[in-house]
């Protein structure tokens, strides 16, 4: 087993984070070190627990995810963002922000494991 990724998770809704946190403890190399209520919130904890990896959905209230985007890749690029959304449009809005991939939320956890260890989609 190589590293273990720490995750953050940024998602308003407690039973996306849930269902998330869940699948990710499927996987020994992840460990979720925080979870964020909106995107300011997911800006501020990546500067005090440094995540390998953000989960960021897209709609979230205060600062959407495109925005957190922006400012986690200009505050801190070691930091990759895997954008999540229901909509497949906000693909392009996401990646043009910076994020390292996007995902449909309900992907299958081999999909989203991928893609949080760099593996292509």
């Amino acid at each position: 087993m190589g590293r273990v990724l720490r995750v953050l998770i940024a998602d308003d809704r407690s039973r996306s984070r849930s269902g998330l946190r869940a699948i990710l403890a499927m996987c020994p190399d992840l460990e979720v070190v925080g979870e964020a209520t909106d995107g300011q919130e997911s800006v501020a904890l990546a500067a005090t627990i440094h995540p390998d990896v953000v989960l960021m959905d897209m709609r979230m209230p205060v600062m959407d995810g495109e925005t957190a985007i922006r400012e986690i890749n200009r505050l801190f690029p070691r930091i990759r963002v895997i954008a999540l959304s229901l909509y497949r449009e906000y693909e392009e809005r996401a990646l043009a922000a910076g994020a390292e991939a996007f995902l449909l939320k309900g992907c299958s956890a081999e999909t989203l494991f991928a893609a949080m260890h760099g593996g292509a989609m």
